[in-house]
């Protein structure tokens, strides 16, 4: 998958407030099951299954089986590279933006 791609399916899955529940929840924890994150969440343990799936085709976390019980914990890289992404687009701005008030302050 290209940057852009991986970026794409960062912010995609990170536009549901749950989902970013979720990522909060996991960067706190580690690790840990649909079913303990679904007692931290007004939502049901089905329905943070859906949003896990969500967030692993995304790349953002990682299932583990341990015995019955399967573990989620976060990968940062996807994060990184779309935090990345993101400060490279607002330096573009930034520097956009300070070339629009040279000009204003020279008379131009």
């Amino acid at each position: 998958m290209t940057e852009h791609g991986e970026v794409d399916e960062v912010l995609a899955a990170l536009a549901d407030p749950t989902r970013r529940q979720l990522v909060d929840l996991l960067g706190e924890r580690g690790e840990a099951s649909a079913t303990a994150l679904a007692a931290a969440l007004p939502v049901s343990r089905q329905a943070v299954v859906k949003h896990l799936a969500v967030l692993e085709n995304a790349g953002l976390v990682t299932s583990n089986r341990v015995g019955r019980e399967v573990r989620f914990a976060i990968r940062s890289e996807p994060l990184a590279a779309t935090a990345r992404w993101l400060a490279s687009r607002a330096a573009r701005w930034d520097r956009r933006l300070a070339a629009i008030k040279r000009r204003a302050e020279s008379g131009q």
